[in-house]
């Protein structure tokens, strides 16, 4: 289990562009952190590079004494802009896919259908899907399959406010848990957060 991230004097580019540099934070169990910045900033890109999707420039991601390898694989989820969805099955079975792929159980997977009202979507293909209910869909990874490390995108952008109130409850519950949230945001999250500059 991640019990700590820490972020040491790191530096990332797009390209040839530096996107910012010295960035340093840490963040440890039950804490919410909450990346701004301008658009083009390096919020997402900073997303990534906990992910292991790309590498810094200069710096170090370290997750205390875990292997990062090991806990990227089995301690953390990723939700970015883009869902991972595939849209030419249903909703049913992407679900299901989601969830035995992250490691977790059918009986969380029932529960999170109830808990974030999926039910009437299931025999629909993922393609139909709104964006709002393609981000509801792609969220209940995040609760089937427990995880303690969230990195989240801009995760209330395609919600409606009866589905962010929801989410916003879903994130307290993870953080009184002892679990962790880093997300990229434009508009404060509803929980508790401390925000940490980027650009």
């Amino acid at each position: 289990m991640i019990a700590q991230l820490t972020i040491e004097d790191l530096s990332l580019t797009r390209g040839d562009r530096l996107l910012f540099e010295g960035l340093s934070f840490a963040m440890g169990k039950g804490e919410a952190v909450a990346l701004v910045g301008a658009n083009g900033a390096g919020k997402t890109s900073l997303l990534r590079c906990v992910a292991g999707f790309i590498r810094p420039a200069a710096g170090d991601v370290g997750f205390g004494d875990l292997d990062p390898d090991e806990a990227r694989r089995l301690g953390l989820h990723f939700l970015g802009h883009q869902d991972g969805l595939k849209g030419g099955r249903s909703a049913r079975d992407e679900l299901a896919f989601q969830v035995e792929w992250t490691g977790g159980s059918s009986a969380n997977l029932a529960a999170v259908v109830e808990r974030l009202g999926l039910s009437p979507l299931l025999d629909l293909e993922v393609r139909k899907l709104s964006a709002g209910q393609r981000r509801r869909l792609a969220l209940a990874r995040l609760i089937a399959a427990p995880r303690t490390l969230w990195l989240l995108d801009e995760p209330m952008a395609p919600l409606d406010m009866a589905r962010r109130a929801l989410f916003g409850e879903l994130m307290a519950e993870h953080i009184s848990g002892g679990g962790m949230i880093l997300a990229a945001v434009h508009d404060p999250l509803p929980i508790k957060t401390r925000n940490v500059e980027v650009g």
